[in-house]
C-alpha cells in the first residue's frame, strides 16, 4: 500500500506522540510525495539517450544517475 498527501494534508503522527522537551522549535513535518518537485539543472550536456529520458516522469534519485552517466564530457 502507499500513502500519500496534498499540500495540505502532513502524515505522521501529532505533537502528543512524542517526548517535545528536548526540542528546541516546532515538530517539523515533511511534504507528501505529491509536492515534491526539485529542479533538475545539470551544466553538462546529455547524450542523446538521456535527452530522450526528460519527457519521462522523473524523481529526485535520478539526479545522480543522469549526472554520473548521462553527461557529455
Amino acid at each position: 500500500m502507499v500513502v500519500i498527501s496534498d499540500r495540505h494534508t502532513v502524515l505522521g503522527k501529532a505533537p502528543a506522540d512524542h517526548d517535545l522537551s528536548l526540542l528546541a522549535g516546532r515538530l517539523r513535518s515533511h511534504g507528501g510525495l505529491a509536492e515534491q518537485e526539485v529542479p533538475f539543472v545539470l551544466n553538462r550536456p546529455l547524450h542523446e539517450a538521456y535527452r530522450h529520458r526528460l519527457s519521462a516522469e522523473l524523481w529526485n534519485f535520478d539526479l545522480f544517475d543522469f549526472a554520473l552517466n548521462g553527461i557529455v564530457l
